[in-house]
This record gives structure tokens, C-alpha cells and sequence, in this order.
């Protein structure tokens, strides 16, 4: 599939119906939050001023998925290593089953993750993935993602830290 059919609108009330009709038939809601529930988060976030974006994901006209990455309130059960920063938490992210294994997962992971470092600042990402969810393991390893020992409920945390950027190489002087 190539990336230019897929696109990413904000999830509002216009398209919600349209979400609610994504088949996940195969997915627990153990493993992802339903899309009203995303819906709700979305709500909280935009009363209490918080950052980030939930997207509904679109191709060839039908909405195909639903995205929600934003600021991250602390909980008690987040990694020590992340109570001292901001960070985001991504809060849900589901596909049609008939789009998963086709690199759609992979591009609109990445282009969320641009969107919302462009628009508010990096950061690092935390997730949760039920310790079950073998699947999802596999592509949050595969997209950088590192797992922790910490737990919250069911769900396992996953921690992926933006790029490092590298001085340039120091040269030195020209050598006459």
C-alpha cells in the first residue's frame, strides 16, 4: 500500500460513526481501548488543555484507523525513569484488521509522531501493551520502542526515546 492513499484527520464527532465500524473483530479490548473510549480521552485532553492529537486514519475513503498520542498525565505505575520528564503517552491505536501487515501501522505510527513533535515539541513516548498481545510486542520493538520490567494492570510499558542528535565530527585543522 503505498502511503500517499493513507491520510490522518483529527477524530471528531463527524467521524466517529465511521471509526466505531473499523474492524477489530480480532483485537481484545483487553489489548486496545474501543474508539469511544479514545473518543473520551480525546475530550479530556482537549477540556484540560492538554498536548497532542488523535487521528482517524483514511484510505481510499474509509476510515481504516484511529490514533491518539498525547501529553502524558503521571501515574503511580509509570517507569521511574520517566516521572522526572515530560513525555507523551501513546493512549490507542487500532487498524482494520484488513490493513494490518502492509506497512500502514508502520507510516502512520511515524507520521503521528512527526506531526506532534512538529507541533508541540519531542519528546520521549511511553505506551502500554498487554503482556499477551505477542503481535503488538513485535511491531513496538520493530519501531524502537524498548520494554520495561514495569507493569500497569495487564499492560507492560514500552519506552521509545527520540533520535539523539550528533554534533558534527570535529575535523580539525587543515594540515599544511
Amino acid at each position: 500500500m503505498r502511503q500517499g492513499q493513507i491520510t490522518l484527520e483529527p477524530l471528531t464527532q463527524d467521524n466517529l460513526d465511521e471509526a466505531r465500524r473499523i474492524d477489530r473483530s480480532d483485537v481484545p479490548e483487553d489489548f486496545v481501548d474501543t474508539v469511544d473510549d479514545m473518543m473520551e480521552l480525546t475530550r479530556y485532553g482537549l477540556e484540560h488543555h492538554c498536548l497532542g492529537r488523535t487521528y482517524a486514519v483514511r484510505s481510499e475513503g474509509k476510515v481504516i484507523g484511529v490514533i491518539l498520542l498525547g501529553e502524558a498525565i503521571p501515574w503511580e505505575t509509570d517507569p521511574e525513569e520517566m516521572r522526572s520528564r515530560p513525555f507523551y503517552r501513546l493512549m490507542g491505536f487500532v487498524l482494520d484488521r484488513d490493513y494490518r501487515g502492509r506497512g500502514v501501522g508502520a507510516y502512520v505510527l511515524e507520521e503521528t509522531v512527526r506531526r506532534v513533535y512538529e507541533t508541540f515539541g519531542v519528546r520521549p513516548i511511553a505506551l502500554g501493551c498487554h503482556r499477551d498481545n505477542a503481535g503488538g510486542e513485535r511491531f513496538w520493538l520493530r519501531h524502537g520502542f524498548r520494554k520495561t520490567g514495569a507493569m500497569e494492570g495487564c499492560d507492560r510499558y514500552y519506552l521509545r526515546y527520540p533520535p539523539q542528535r550528533q554534533p558534527p565530527a570535529f575535523i580539525g585543522p587543515k594540515a599544511d
